[in-house]
C-alpha cells in the first residue's frame, strides 16, 4: 500500500475542514453585518435614496448566507488540499479579502462613509478574483464556487456607486432617534 491516506480519510479530513471553516466564515459576516446594523431597518440606509436596480431587503439576508457558506466550503477545499502548488498564496488572498469583506459592512452601515465603502468593495474585488484565479490553480472546484461571490460584490459595488452617487450628503445626514412620551412628564 504505497498511500498514506486511503480515500475515505481524506474526504474526512475535508468534512472536518468543512464543518470548521465554514460556520466560523458564516459568523464572523453575521457578526460583521449585525454589529453594523446592515439590514433594512436601519433608519439611516432607509432615508438613503436607492437605485431602481436595488433589490428588496430580504435578498440580502438569503445571498450573504449562501455566499459566506460557498466561500467557507471553497476555503476548507484549499486548506485541504496540503502539497498543492500555490497553495500558501490562495490561503493569504482569501484571508485578504475576506477580512476587506468585513470592514465594508462596519464603514458602510455604521460610519456611513459610502465614498470609502466604496472603495473598499472595489479593493474587496481585486483580492477576490486574485483568490479565485489562486484557488482554480489549488482546486478548480473552490475557484468556481467563488465565482457567485466575484458576481454578487461586483453588483453590490454598483449599488454602492448609485448609491453615492444619489446621496452626496449621506455622511452627514442626520437621522432623528426615535423617542418616547414615557417619563416625559406630559
Amino acid at each position: 500500500m504505497n498511500q498514506l491516506a486511503s480515500a475515505s480519510q481524506l474526504r474526512m479530513s475535508l468534512l472536518r475542514w468543512a464543518l470548521f471553516v465554514i460556520p466560523v466564515i458564516m459568523f464572523l459576516g453575521f457578526l460583521s453585518g449585525t454589529i453594523s446594523g446592515s439590514t433594512g431597518e436601519n433608519s439611516w440606509y432607509q432615508t438613503l435614496i436607492k437605485p431602481d436596480i436595488q433589490p428588496p431587503s430580504w435578498v440580502f439576508g438569503v445571498v450573504w448566507p449562501t455566499l459566506y457558506f460557498m466561500m467557507g466550503l471553497a476555503f476548507a477545499m484549499v486548506l485541504h488540499a496540503r502539497g498543492a502548488r500555490g497553495r500558501g498564496i490562495a490561503i493569504g488572498l482569501f484571508l485578504a479579502q475576506f477580512l476587506i469583506n468585513l470592514t465594508w459592512s462596519p464603514v458602510f452601515f455604521g460610519q456611513h462613509k459610502v465614498t470609502t465603502a466604496f472603495y473598499i468593495i472595489l479593493a474587496m474585488l481585486i483580492v477576490a478574483i486574485a483568490t479565485t484565479v489562486a484557488f482554480g490553480r489549488v482546486r478548480k472546484a473552490a475557484a468556481w464556487l467563488m465565482v457567485p461571490y466575484l458576481v454578487w460584490i461586483s453588483f453590490a459595488a454598483i449599488l454602492n456607486y448609485k448609491i453615492d452617487q444619489l446621496n452626496p450628503d449621506a455622511e452627514s445626514l442626520y437621522v432623528p432617534a426615535a423617542s418616547s412620551q414615557i417619563g416625559s412628564g406630559r
